[in-house]
């Protein structure tokens, strides 16, 4: 076992290489700015556009939020062996109000009454702030990354130990309520650190990834591979949105467009299940100029009105993965706009020779009818206050999948 150091007050905790033995060390930074971009890169190899330091900036940017952003690289014999990433964020209590509404019924709690008086009083102030291991703005394990050469239980147990080190040192100045380490598919191993360090393990929605097939060189081609029925059902949907003109958008497009671009956003914001963090109107032109080549956004226009836009990262391995979405709800059925969205994700990565496209969570079983599979997702959350504790069975259950039917679209082997 690791021996750990003890949190610090806020003036030492910025301190370059705090010892956790003879033979680790860690730095944490506040602005990713300060970080090693090199040191960092050495780490993550540019494998994933989230967990890049110069993307980690541009969520770090947004003003105006209720996100703060730690940074972690880990040290072994003075060498960088792996980089942690840390957001804090703020929930409002109207957030949980709404949570308890579905669930109070059927949790006979008197903590849970007096918890639905709390709220009602403070519905505007913070209720819970949650200390998260990972971005919580995309769906996937963008919390950490180590070196190959320290074992998988090596990596767990430093990334719970300075996890807890840090999060106690953010009570020093600011309440945290729970921690949350997120999102796996594959549970951490060894499960017994998980329990010993009292986590709680939980599934959330589904990942849905479609695989490509090898030398699909269209649209056309992968829809071919689908079964009868589902040929049809894409060759209408294309029907139906044939009065849609599909473009590329460029920097000089998404910065004339952004006031339309915002408000197809915020349809999809509004509608959301969870409501987190809202981004931002110059947030498309700026990854647009991190990412000139490799940040695709196409707008859908009926009669030159904007009435959809998609995008999406072509930058690492053989992975497209899709980003933010916006669209005309009142026009999304007349013309199917959100499966032509998906279908049109799925021919830019065929353009860009991927060989998965990774569309997130949400929508599951409509995304299922385009050939995407669920990968479970799995999550550890850690209360770290009675607020918490009263809230935590409602929470993770308000988080866990509904039910829902997948779909296979493709031709029975």
């Amino acid at each position: 076992m690791l021996s750990f150091c003890k949190p610090v007050s806020s003036k030492k905790r910025y301190i370059p290489f705090r010892e956790i033995n003879t033979e680790f060390m860690f730095t944490l930074f506040e602005k990713a700015s300060r970080v090693n971009k090199e040191e960092w890169a050495s780490i993550t190899n540019h494998e994933t556009t989230f967990l890049e330091i110069d993307f980690l900036k541009v969520l770090e940017s947004i003003e105006n939020t209720n996100l703060l952003s730690r940074y972690v690289v880990v040290y072994q014999n003075q060498i960088p062996c792996g980089v942690i990433y840390f957001q804090i964020v703020d929930f409002k209590a109207e957030v949980f109000g709404s949570i308890l509404a579905d669930k109070v019924e059927t949790i006979k709690s008197a903590k849970v009454h007096l918890f639905e008086k709390y709220i009602d009083v403070h519905k505007n102030g913070t209720i819970l702030r949650l200390f998260t291991c990972g971005n919580n703005l995309v769906s996937g394990d963008y919390g950490f990354k180590f070196s190959n050469t320290l074992s998988q239980e090596c990596q767990l147990e430093l990334v719970l130990k300075i996890t807890e080190v840090i999060a106690k040192e953010e009570k020093l100045s600011r309440t945290i309520s729970a921690i949350l380490i997120k999102d796996f598919e594959q549970p951490l191993q060894p499960n017994d650190l998980i329990k010993k360090e009292k986590y709680i393990q939980f599934f959330v929605e589904p990942n849905l990834v479609v695989d490509l097939p090898e030398n699909i060189t269209g649209i056309e081609e992968y829809i071919h591979l689908f079964s009868k029925k589902y040929r049809n059902r894409a060759k209408s949907i294309f029907k139906k949105g044939s009065a849609i003109t599909q473009q590329l958008l460029n920097l000089s497009d998404i910065e004339r467009l952004e006031e339309d671009i915002y408000t197809l956003y915020d349809n999809i914001y509004q509608r959301a299940k969870f409501k987190l963090i809202k981004l931002p109107k110059h947030y498309f032109s700026d990854v647009k100029k991190l990412y000139p080549e490799h940040f695709v956004m196409k707008g859908f226009f009926l009669e030159g009105k904007l009435v959809a836009f998609n995008s999406c990262f072509t930058l690492h391995n053989n992975v497209l993965e899709a980003h933010y979405i916006g669209l005309d709800y009142r026009l999304n059925t007349q013309y199917e706009l959100y499966q032509n969205i998906l279908y049109c994700m799925i021919s830019i990565a065929i353009e860009h020779k991927k060989q998965k496209v990774n569309l997130g969570r949400t929508a599951a079983e409509i995304k299922t009818t385009v050939g995407a599979k669920p990968q479970d997702l799995t999550c550890y959350l850690k209360p770290q206050n009675t607020l918490s504790k009263i809230i935590q069975k409602p929470f993770v259950n308000f988080l866990k999948p509904g039910e829902w039917v997948a779909r296979n679209p493709f031709k029975e082997e």
